[in-house]
């Protein structure tokens, strides 16, 4: 029923509500992320032998948690650090899967121009903790999609339920590094998806449509008895105080 409720959620979304909120021009990956490493490099080396030794030292329920969260990009990862089922609550469910559309559209972008390959396709001797689709793109792993999902949607709820921010934060980021775990992404990957995620983040709660969203989603968590902090004053075009 949870997920039944998420996806209910996502499909209330209005058409093109993900393309409409942040304008392809105005949220370029080129204009906010470093280029990866180069093929080769010593950088690339380094990161190809820190996914041997984190291979080497995953038990299996290390890589049993990698492949959930792997096959899990809903907001109900964030239900424990939250303390409350997301599903329950459509407005913050709706908001939340605007964030995973706009993402989803982002990202593919930003994984076009920079067009690096991932890790088992670098070394076939590496496994990843769900399987590879026949066929599939092996030039995607720049940025993650996942660290991006997760820092974007992250730095949402932790806006608006600041008491439990460094417990939103924190499964964000180890729902990041289990993209390391599962072999699926080098470290820059990753870094660059809590990178993109977060000013994507921050580049939507300064569209008027979204800051919308979250009003709603606000109302609703004062309702269900859940403290929330006030709507945050916009900083984009806040002009400098005089010293």
């Amino acid at each position: 029923m949870r997920h039944l409720l998420l996806v209910s959620a996502l499909c209330l979304l209005p058409m093109g509500a993900s393309a409409g909120m942040l304008p392809p021009h105005a949220f370029d990956a080129a204009h906010f992320l470093p280029p990866p490493p180069s093929a080769g490099s010593p950088e690339a080396d380094a990161e190809l032998t820190e996914l041997h030794t984190i291979a080497a030292h995953s038990t299996p329920d290390m890589l049993a948690a990698a492949a959930r969260d792997a096959r899990d990009e809903t907001p109900d990862i964030f239900n424990a650090a939250v303390g409350f089922d997301i599903a329950t609550m459509p407005e913050t469910g709706r908001l939340l899967a605007s964030v995973g559309a706009e993402e989803e559209d982002d990202t593919r972008a930003a994984k076009r121009y920079f067009h690096r390959p991932r890790p088992y396709a670098v070394d076939p001797a590496l496994k990843t903790c769900t399987p590879v689709k026949p066929g599939g793109k092996a030039d995607n792993s720049y940025p993650s999609g996942h660290a991006t999902r997760a820092f974007a949607m992250g730095v949402i709820l932790a806006s608006l339920v600041p008491d439990r921010a460094q417990a939103i934060l924190a499964r964000a980021e180890d729902y990041a590094q289990n993209r390391l775990v599962c072999g699926m992404h080098f470290r820059s990957d990753i870094v660059a998806g809590q990178q993109f995620g977060t000013v994507l983040a921050l580049r939507l709660m300064e569209t008027d449509p979204f800051r919308a969203r979250m009003e709603a989603a606000r109302a609703e968590l004062r309702t269900a008895g859940i403290d929330v902090a006030a709507p945050p004053q916009s900083s984009w075009n806040r002009k400098p105080t005089e010293k």
